[in-house]
């Protein structure tokens, strides 16, 4: 494990980033970060505006439960002893959105998830253990539904951070200009397939059956004008509560909105499995063990809604928004994978 602030600050201001943060003290009196927080603050208000306004309830996440989402590239969920239980720290609370929709169904989260990622992550400017989600559920949605809510969402947030705060965006190296696709409110389309033809046609060597990886996205990332989606996953490539399409066995009915310029992924969602028989096949195939999700499979045999939704990363859009390099520079207590921090 590496020290906290193992190398040295940049200059005030200045978007390059060393790997690491500095001591916390410095860090929280960057004129960066404050720059940075002032944008994050009209980047939620905005949000919580636009979803209120699309008839959407904001509930409050929980913070640990006896299961987790299992479906993160690589990273593990911290386990904490809940009364003698073994109880996990969120790493999404995708299966408790599910769950509301019985009572909420239009409903999103301002959730914190907590998500131990391997250690060679910590110097891609991308990753953090803690961070936070801007998450959406939809009962009876489709995933058009929820393509429309991320889009509108990110554009309508762009459009009111570039209006409250253009000076702070200035003084960060951002220019109106950098903002005209985003509030053009335009973004393009291709397949899974699409995208790993185009990498192997650059000679990337990306799997078919796997999700783009992280030097793949980029590659798309940085060739984009405006944001995109990437449809279709394959069966295998994510979580057990993405809906497979019967018209197309073998490809699930999801998406990542990716953002241009080497940003990467803001979003990630899809339609959601919703009949009991279905997640417990699901679960079985993706090598789960459906025991642990006792109270989730109560519920499912029950009867869950059929949805869509999704998650948009707050502290990726933040950077994204801010030109800045690194995720732990639009945190105001960064946690970066290995490094020991307060």
């Amino acid at each position: 494990m590496e020290p906290y602030g193992a190398t040295p600050p940049t200059t005030a201001m200045s978007t390059a980033a060393p790997h690491t943060p500095p001591p916390l003290g410095e860090h929280l009196r960057s004129p960066q970060l404050r720059a940075a927080m002032l944008v994050q603050q009209e980047v939620l208000y905005a949000a919580r505006e636009f979803l209120r306004g699309e008839g959407f309830v904001e509930l409050l996440p929980p913070l640990v439960g006896p299961v987790t989402d299992p479906g993160g590239r690589g990273a593990k969920a911290l386990d904490v002893d809940y009364y003698g239980e073994p109880y996990k720290l969120m790493t999404s609370a995708i299966l408790y959105k599910q769950a509301s929709l019985r009572g909420f169904p239009k409903l999103f989260y301002i959730a914190p998830n907590v998500r131990v990622e391997p250690p060679e992550t910590a110097t891609t400017g991308r990753h953090l253990v803690e961070f936070h989600q801007i998450d959406v559920e939809i009962a009876g949605g489709s995933r058009h539904d929820a393509q429309e809510i991320a889009a509108g969402l990110l554009t309508r947030v762009a459009e009111h951070v570039w209006t409250a705060v253009p000076d702070v965006l200035r003084e960060l190296g951002r220019e109106e200009m950098d903002f005209a696709e985003l509030r053009s409110g335009k973004y393009d389309a291709c397949t899974h397939e699409e995208a790993v033809a185009r990498l192997i046609g650059r000679g990337h060597p990306q799997s078919p059956d796997a999700e783009i990886d992280w030097a793949g996205e980029k590659v798309l990332s940085l060739e984009a004008e405006r944001p995109f989606f990437i449809n279709d996953y394959p069966k295998g490539s994510r979580g057990f509560y993405d809906r497979e399409d019967p018209d197309h066995p073998g490809l699930l009915r999801n998406f990542d909105l990716i953002a241009p310029g080497g940003y990467g992924e803001l979003v990630s969602g899809s339609e959601r499995e919703s009949h009991y028989a279905t997640i417990v096949t699901r679960m079985r195939e993706s090598g789960e063990n459906p025991a642990k999700y006792a109270w989730y499979l109560e519920l499912a045999r029950e009867g869950i809604q059929s949805s869509a939704g999704f998650g948009m990363g707050l502290q990726r859009l933040v950077r994204f928004l801010t030109g800045l390099d690194a995720l732990w520079q639009v945190s105001a207590y960064p946690k970066l994978p290995g490094v020991i921090a307060p």
